[in-house]
Formats: structure tokens, C-alpha cells, sequence
């Protein structure tokens, strides 16, 4: 449980140092290996992962992040139980050939939730979440929540 706190410190930490853009959707990224790592690292936590796929340009994305990060149950839920991991899409890089093997997203931002195995356990549209020109909080809490870890 230390452990765990004191990596999430650190990986917090490591991302300011690097800077903002460093935590955004990153069209040169490779997200097959994104995810292989981040299968790892579910592996070994105990996590599901969650893929959250969108672009820089995306109005949404942006509230979508700023949402999460101003609701401190809703980051904890995500730190807890999932290990995020950004796939870029934008006109620079689609991705088309890593998203083919993921369900057909009809909007952005999307969410896949994967098992630290890669099995799809559920792809979600984040339109189900919004509210007015933000998010519901009890909508987003249940659907984080619906893949917390009981120790």
C-alpha cells in the first residue's frame, strides 16, 4: 500500500518535471507499445487498464481531463484501479491500424477498459457521462467504479 502511494508520488512528480505536454495525446507516440507496457504494469498492480483515445483538438478530451482531475474520488478511482494509457487521434496520426482491433468509436473522447490480459471488458462511448457542457460526477464515479479491486 506504501509502495504503491510512494510510485504514484513519483509518477506524478516525474510527469510535472517533464511538463504538460508530456501528459497529452501524443500523435508520434507508438500505442502498441503504450499498451504493452501499460499491460505490464495492470499486471503487475492488480489494475485493468483504460484507454483513452482523442486528440489535442478535442474540446472534449481537454473537460474531460480537467474534470477528473479537479474531482479527487474520481482520481482516486482511476489511480486505484486502472493504468491509463492515451492513444492519439488526429488528422497527423489516426492510428487506424492499432484502433481496427477495438470496437468502432463514433466519438471522442472514447474509453476502452481492458483486463491486465488485454481482454476488452467494456468500450464507452463518454457522451453516456456527459452533462450540460461538462460531465455527470455520479455517472463517471459508477463507471470507474464498476471495475474498483476489493482487497
Amino acid at each position: 500500500m506504501i509502495r504503491t502511494a510512494v510510485l504514484a508520488c513519483l509518477l506524478a512528480l516525474i510527469a510535472c518535471a517533464q511538463g504538460p505536454s508530456e501528459l497529452k495525446y501524443n500523435p508520434k507516440a507508438d500505442p502498441r507499445s503504450d499498451l504493452r507496457a501499460a499491460l505490464a504494469e495492470a499486471s503487475k498492480a492488480g489494475r485493468n487498464v483504460l484507454m483513452d483515445v482523442g486528440g489535442e483538438w478535442c474540446s472534449w478530451c481537454h473537460r474531460m481531463d480537467k474534470f477528473v482531475a479537479d474531482h479527487e474520488e474520481l482520481r482516486t478511482l482511476l489511480e486505484k484501479n486502472f493504468v491509463l494509457v492515451k492513444v492519439n487521434f488526429s488528422e497527423e496520426n489516426k492510428n487506424e491500424a492499432f484502433l481496427a482491433g477495438y470496437p468502432k468509436v463514433a466519438g471522442y473522447p472514447h474509453l476502452f477498459v481492458l483486463d491486465a490480459k488485454g481482454k476488452l471488458l467494456e468500450s464507452k462511448n463518454t457522451g453516456d457521462l456527459e452533462e450540460g457542457k461538462g460531465y455527470n460526477l455520479e455517472r463517471f464515479k459508477q463507471f470507474l467504479a464498476k471495475y474498483e479491486r476489493h482487497q
